[in-house]
């Protein structure tokens, strides 16, 4: 089976769609039946050829400061289109509403290969710290949507994200596909631990809490701050580790200081060495996740596999599968009673301990487990094109856009003598041309 992946994302970027687009990727290509391609926009200096399987870049813009260090990709890229279609995808698995399903439903027109979207983020987040409220957000959802409903078949990572995709207007099926990780599972051996945490000041018998991934407001960790607080004017001795980089790093550095926990919160940076991950996974004792953004919280599951418990808020994406005071524990989306919990439960740390052995045992899965699941769907799914069970999404004035853009990238690619800017310019037109009609949704 031939796949294509798409995703807005990809190193340099590490995100967790990135993460796993790459995982997705190592996986089917290591299969003897198998090939990939991923397409995903430019970024300038990068070798893409380091990869186990094809990494396709198309021209991108530079849209880093407004998307946080993201890039906009060209999805009208001639070239690159047509050597998509070349390798005659028999999967085409779009990873972001944006971008890249544009891209994906050109080369449906191209190839009839049929489309598959994941959602995995909640997107009108994004959209709005970018562009704000109002009607920009607005349409920009909508054209998004428009994108999703497109698409031949639709998974979502958690109940909640599908729940949070019907809330912004979409009205489709979709099925759960939960992602993975890449740790296996077990603990990381002490001495392993030591070599990779000796560096901080974290005492044998003083609590340990733990945050991995971007340091963004909007993951509650305002929330974990203030309940340090809290435990720290109680006389609690305690440390909380926070791992990654991001947007409101300096911010939290600054309201830690005010706080007078400058010994107590230990701020490493981004760590890009899945073995230290994990060393950190071990060495702590509960993980800190009051996130109601994401919609699976795979850092809970890499916790997980490490014998690491998480605090997780009530009916979040991230509690989906989590038995309070069994696998984990879950609280209310307030400093105070994330704090009341710690204090109550870093008594007796052997039960807390005794939490992460059944985490590891009960809500851990590997990304073998979860793409083998996927890669099983795609084969339904091919097999219900050529029997012609497949039901096609009715099209929308949009499509017959994108036919025309298909048409005229398959015939400039074809005229050697017309000059890229050109070519460049006519795609752009109709780029334009497309979002107009989006926008008004005449």
């Amino acid at each position: 089976m031939n796949v294509c992946l798409l995703n807005d994302s990809f190193p340099p970027i590490i995100d967790g769609v990135a993460n796993t687009v790459m995982n997705y990727a190592g996986i089917i290509q290591a299969r003897p039946d198998s090939e990939v391609v991923v397409a995903t926009p430019r970024y300038p200096d990068v070798d893409y050829n380091c990869y186990p399987y094809r990494v396709l870049d198309y021209p991108s813009i530079d849209t880093s400061k407004l998307a946080y260090g993201y890039r906009a990709g060209y999805s009208l890229a001639v070239r690159e289109i047509n050597e998509i279609a070349e390798f005659g995808p028999d999967i085409i698995h779009t990873h972001c509403p944006a971008a890249s399903t544009l891209m994906a439903r050109i080369l449906q027109y191209e190839t009839g290969a049929p489309v598959v979207f994941t959602y995995h983020t909640k997107f009108d987040v994004d959209i709005e710290r970018a562009v704000g409220e109002g009607l920009l957000k607005k349409e920009t959802i909508k054209l998004m949507i428009s994108n999703i409903s497109a698409c031949d078949e639709v998974w979502v990572v958690s109940e909640g994200a599908g729940e949070n995709m019907r809330s912004l207007g979409y009205e489709g099926d979709y099925l759960v596909m939960p992602n993975g990780v890449d740790f296996p599972c077990g603990r990381v051996p002490a001495d392993k631990v030591y070599e990779a945490t000796r560096d901080y000041d974290l005492p044998e018998d003083v609590p340990m809490f733990l945050f991995v991934g971007r340091i963004m407001n909007y993951k509650g960790l305002p929330l974990i701050m203030d309940a340090m607080d809290i435990l720290n004017r109680a006389g609690m001795d305690f440390r909380c580790v926070f791992v990654g980089g991001g947007a409101d790093l300096e911010g939290l550095k600054n309201k830690a200081a005010d706080h007078g926990l400058d010994k107590k919160v230990i701020f490493t940076g981004p760590i890009h060495d899945r073995d230290v991950l994990r060393a950190f996974n071990t060495r702590a004792d509960l993980f800190l996740f009051p996130s109601t953004y994401d919609t699976n919280g795979i850092v809970v599951r890499e916790a997980a596999a490490c014998g690491l418990a998480s605090v997780l808020i009530k009916g979040s994406c991230a509690a989906e599968g989590i038995t309070d005071y069994r696998n984990g524990y879950l609280i209310d989306e307030t400093a105070e009673d994330m704090a009341a919990l710690l204090k109550q439960v870093c008594t007796d740390m052997d039960a807390v301990h005794r939490v992460g052995d059944h985490a590891m045992e009960e809500i851990y899965i590997s990304w073998e487990d979860s793409v083998s699941r996927a890669y099983e769907r795609y084969g339904v799914i091919r097999d219900m094109v050529a029997d012609g069970t497949l039901t096609r999404r009715r099209k929308h004035k949009s499509d017959y856009l994108i036919e025309t853009a298909a048409d005229v990238s398959e015939v400039l690619s074809k005229i050697i003598s017309v000059p890229r800017n050109i070519r460049e310019t006519i795609t752009n037109d109709l780029y334009r041309l497309y979002e107009g009609m989006m926008a008004n949704n005449d």
